[in-house]
C-alpha cells in the first residue's frame, strides 16, 4: 500500500533540527562525563603525586650564608670583618624573553657594559644560573629587584672588609669574590674563620622569586673569630716609618718586624711597598707577597753577635780575648777585609767595628759542627712556624761541607740565608738571657716552647758589647732610641746573583732591642737595594729602627731607663 503521508520540506527540516539537538545534548554530556572523570582521576587517584609535584615547583631548599668569623688585633681593634651584601643572578632561560629596554636598565644600574647580559644569553640560552654582579650593597640590589624583571634575582651574601687597608694587608691577607681566603691569615686560618652555611625551606612564585619562608632546615654556624698578636698602634707606627724609609733611600722594597722579647709575640710585621685590599684591581702576586716572612737574605754582619755568645759560651775566648789584625787575614787562598785597620781588638771592640777579621778568627777557634750547632738551633735553616702560609726556612749549608773559609763566611753573615722574621727570633736568646722563643701571630701569655741556648750571663754580657754600637765609635749611631738604652747590630749585605755577588746592590739591615737591662722589643728591619747613595745597615735601617723602637716602647708604656737622653721640650713665656 502506498504511503500519502505529508512528506513536506517544513517536516523535514523539524525532524534534522532534533537530530542535530540530541547529538550536541549526548555530546556535551560525554564531555562533562570525561571532566568529572577526569577531575576523580587528578583529586583522587593522582591527588599525592601531584602535591609532591606542587611542591617542588613552588617549595625550595635554599643556602643561608655563614657568617666569616672576625680577624682583630690583641687589642680587640677589627682588622677584617664581613658586612652584608646581594649578589645579582640571572636565569638566562627566562630573561631571554624580557624587553631590551629592561634589561638596559639592569645593565646601567650594574654599570655593566650595553648589551653584556644579552651577550651572556646568546653564549648559553639553556643556562638556568648566571651571576652578573658579585656583593653590591644592598640599596643598589633594592632598586634592580624593584624593576621585578622576570629571570632576575638576588641573593645575600657577605663581603670582607679590611679597616686598616694596607698597614696591614701582607699580614691579613684577603678573601676571593666567594668570601674563600687567598692569601695570609685569611688563606692560613681559612678552616676556622669560614663557618659552615645553612639552609631554609623557601615558597616561591611562578617567577621563582622567593615569597615566604617556611622554615629554617639548618642554621649557618658562624666561623671563629681569630685574635693576633699585634698591635695595630705598633703595626701603623712601622708600617708608616718604614714607607718614609724604603721611599727616601728609593729602596726596592723593605720589611720589618716587632717582637715582644719575653714570649716570642709578633707585636708588629710591615712590609713595602704595600697594597689596598679592599680594592684589588690588576693585583700582581708579588706586590701582596709577605717579604717579612716569606722572603729570605742573607743576613751579614747582624749574625756576629751569635759567633761571639757561641764562643764565649764554648770557652773558646773571654771577654778580654785580643785580636790582632791588619786590614786582611788569609784564611786560605782567600782573603777576608775589614773597612778599616782597626789593628788590636778586644771582643768587645770586634762587635762595636762589626770586624769581620774577629768574627773570624772567633770562628775557626770553634769546631764546625759547634757552630752550625748554635746556628740551628737559634733557627737559621728551620721554619720559625708562626703558622703564616709559605713562611720561609731558609738555607744553611751542612757543616760537613764547610771548608775554612766557609767557616769565616759564616761567621760574618754569608752562607746562610734567613728571613727577617727567623732573624728577630734568633735576638730573642739575646734579649731574654739566653732563653730562644717561638713565634707567635695568635695573642698569647706564655711561650711553652721556650728553649735555652746560651747561659744567662753570656747573654748579658753580648747585650753590653752590642750597646756600643749604638755609640760615635759603633756603626749605628742613628740607632739611639731617646730616653731608652738600646743594643743592636747593623748589616750590610752583598746581593747575590747568578755570577756571584754584585756591587752595586745591598741589603741594609738592622737587629736590636731594648732596654738593654731588660728587654722588651726586638726590631729587626732590613731595606732592600736603597739606592739614594747610602746603602750602609747603620745609616739606612738603624734609623728606622730608632723611631719604630721609641714610639713602640711609649705606647707599651714602658718607663724610659736614660731619661738625660730625652729631647728636651723648650717653652716660650
Amino acid at each position: 500500500m502506498l504511503d500519502f503521508r505529508d512528506r513536506s520540506p517544513a517536516k523535514k527540516a523539524n525532524d534534522d533540527f532534533s537530530g542535530r539537538r540530541k547529538f550536541l545534548i549526548s555530546f556535551m554530556l560525554g564531555l562533562m562525563l570525561i571532566l568529572v572523570m577526569r577531575a576523580i582521576y587528578l583529586q583522587v587517584i593522582t591527588k599525592n603525586f601531584l602535591i609532591h609535584q606542587g611542591d617542588m615547583r613552588q617549595i625550595d631548599d635554599v643556602s643561608v650564608s655563614a657568617y666569616r668569623g672576625v680577624i682583630v688585633d690583641r687589642q680587640g681593634e677589627p682588622l677584617a670583618i664581613s658586612t652584608p651584601v646581594e649578589s645579582i643572578w640571572i636565569n638566562p632561560k627566562e630573561l631571554k624573553s624580557a624587553r631590551e629596554e629592561q634589561i638596559k636598565i639592569v645593565e646601567k644600574l650594574l654599570c655593566l657594559p650595553a648589551g653584556k647580559i644579552t651577550e651572556w644569553i646568546k653564549e648559553d640560552p639553556h643556562r638556568q644560573f648566571l651571576y652578573i654582579a658579585r656583593r653590591v650593597n644592598p640599596q643598589l640590589a633594592d632598586r634592580v629587584k624593584e624593576l621585578k624583571l622576570t629571570g632576575v634575582y638576588s641573593e645575600r651574601e657577605f663581603k670582607r672588609f679590611y679597616p686598616t687597608g694596607g698597614v696591614s694587608a701582607h699580614l691579613v691577607g684577603f678573601t676571593n669574590v666567594d668570601d674563600i681566603g687567598q692569601a695570609g691569615l685569611e688563606f692560613g686560618y681559612e678552616k676556622l674563620l669560614k663557618g659552615m652555611p645553612g639552609s631554609k625551606r623557601v615558597i616561591r612564585d611562578g617567577q621563582r622569586r622567593i615569597i615566604e619562608d617556611i622554615e629554617n632546615i639548618s642554621e649557618p654556624i658562624s666561623g671563629k673569630d681569630l685574635e693576633l698578636s699585634i698591635d695595630q698602634r705598633i703595626q701603623y707606627l712601622a708600617y708608616k716609618e718604614l714607607q718614609v724609609a724604603v721611599n727616601a733611600n728609593k729602596a726596592k722594597s723593605g720589611a720589618l718586624v716587632v717582637l715582644d722579647a719575653k714570649n716570642g709575640e709578633v707585636l708588629a710585621a710591615v712590609n713595602q711597598p704595600s697594597y689596598n685590599p679592599n680594592t684589588r684591581n690588576n693585583l700582581k702576586e708579588g706586590l701582596y707577597r709577605n717579604r717579612a716572612f716569606t722572603e729570605v737574605f742573607e743576613p751579614g754582619s747582624t749574625v756576629k753577635p751569635f759567633v761571639v755568645a757561641a764562643a764565649l759560651d764554648g770557652g773558646f775566648i773571654t771577654p778580654n780575648s785580643i785580636f790582632v789584625t791588619n786590614g786582611t787575614y788569609q784564611v786560605g787562598h782567600n782573603t777576608v777585609k775589614d773597612t778599616h785597620n782597626y789593628g788590636t781588638m778586644d771582643t768587645t771592640k770586634v762587635i762595636t767595628k762589626s770586624s769581620n777579621i774577629g768574627v773570624t778568627m772567633m770562628s775557626l777557634k770553634m769546631p764546625p759542627k759547634y757552630l752550625y750547632d748554635i746556628y740551628h738551633q737559634l733557627g737559621f735553616g728551620v721554619s720559625a712556624s708562626s703558622g703564616f702560609p709559605g713562611e720561609a726556612s731558609g738555607i744553611m749549608k751542612d757543616y760537613k761541607k764547610w771548608h775554612d773559609f766557609d767557616r769565616a763566611t759564616m761567621a760574618f753573615g754569608y752562607g746562610l740565608n734567613a728571613s727577617v722574621l727567623q732573624l728577630a727570633r734568633a735576638y730573642t736568646a739575646l734579649a731574654d738571657d739566653g732563653v730562644l722563643h717561638s713565634v707567635s701571630l695568635l695573642k698569647r701569655e706564655d711561650d711553652d716552647d721556650a728553649v735555652r741556648i746560651f747561659s744567662a750571663k753570656t747573654a748579658k754580657t753580648v747585650r753590653k758589647m752590642m750597646e756600643t754600637v749604638l755609640t760615635k765609635d759603633g756603626t749605628a749611631i742613628e740607632a739611639v732610641v731617646p730616653g731608652y738604652s738600646a743594643a743592636g747590630k747593623t748589616g750590610t749585605a752583598k746581593k747575590a746573583t747568578a755570577h756571584g755577588y754584585t756591587e752595586k746592590s745591598y741589603f741594609a739591615i738592622f737587629s736590636g732591642m731594648a732596654p738593654v737591662e731588660n728587654p722588651r722589643l726586638i726590631i729587626a728591619v732590613m731595606i732592600d737595594e736603597p739606592s739614594a747613595g747610602n746603602y750602609y745597615g747603620g745609616l739606612v735601617a738603624a734609623p728606622v729602627f730608632s723611631r719604630v723602637m721609641a714610639g713602640a716602647l711609649r705606647v707599651l708604656d714602658v718607663a724610659p731607663d736614660k731619661e738625660e737622653t730625652m729631647p728636651i721640650l723648650l717653652t716660650h713665656k
